[in-house]
C-alpha cells in the first residue's frame, strides 16, 4: 500500500504535519504499507500560484497514485488554509478518484471541532478521493504530549480493516 502525507500548514515542520506524519505511520503498521510521499505545502509556498509549475504538477500526480492519501491542515477561520485549497485547486474534477483520504485538522479551539465534516470533507470528495472515515480534529495544542495515544484511540475506532481499501 503506498501511503502520501499531504500537509497545507504555512508553517514548515509544523504541528499539523506531526500529526499527519503520526496517522500515516499507524496506517503502515497496521495495513502493511510505506509513506512514499510526504510533502509539506510550506516548502512549495512562493510557487503555488505559478501556472505552469513542472514539480508542484509533478507532486499533484505523485500523490493522485497514492493507494491512501492522509490530508491535514490547520484550521483557519474554521475551515482549512489558503494554502492547502490552493494546491488542491490545481486537481482536475476527479482528480483524486481511486484515493482513499484520510483527512486530518488540527485546531486551538475545541469551537473548529466540525471544520474537518463541513469543509475538508467535501472538497476531497469533490475530487473524487473516497473518505470512507471520520477525520481526525486533533484539537488543542495540549494534547500534542499524548499524540500516540490519541492517535491509537482514534485510529482503532475509524482505521479498522478493511476501512482503507483501495478501489484500485
Amino acid at each position: 500500500m503506498k501511503v502520501g502525507i499531504v500537509v497545507g500548514n504555512p508553517s514548515p515542520a509544523s504541528r499539523t504535519r506531526t500529526v499527519a506524519q503520526a496517522v500515516a505511520a499507524w496506517i503502515c503498521r497496521h495495513y502493511g504499507g510505506e509513506v512514499v510521499h510526504d510533502v509539506d505545502l510550506a516548502d512549495h509556498a512562493r510557487s503555488m500560484f505559478d501556472w505552469p509549475n513542472d514539480e508542484l504538477d509533478g507532486l499533484t500526480a505523485d500523490l493522485a497514485q497514492c493507494d491512501v492519501l492522509v490530508v491535514a491542515s490547520p484550521t483557519y477561520k474554521a475551515t482549512y488554509t489558503g494554502l492547502f485549497k490552493a494546491f488542491f485547486d490545481r486537481y482536475g474534477p476527479d482528480g483524486l478518484a481511486g484515493v482513499v483520504a484520510v483527512p486530518v485538522m488540527t485546531a486551538g479551539s475545541p469551537q473548529h471541532g466540525l471544520a474537518i465534516d463541513v469543509a475538508l470533507r467535501p472538497l476531497l470528495v469533490e475530487l473524487g478521493a473516497s473518505v470512507p472515515t471520520r477525520g481526525l480534529c486533533f484539537l488543542v495544542p495540549a494534547q500534542m504530549p499524548e499524540l500516540e495515544d490519541v492517535v491509537e484511540r482514534w485510529a482503532t475506532a475509524n482505521l479498522a480493516p478493511p476501512a482503507l481499501q483501495s478501489s484500485r
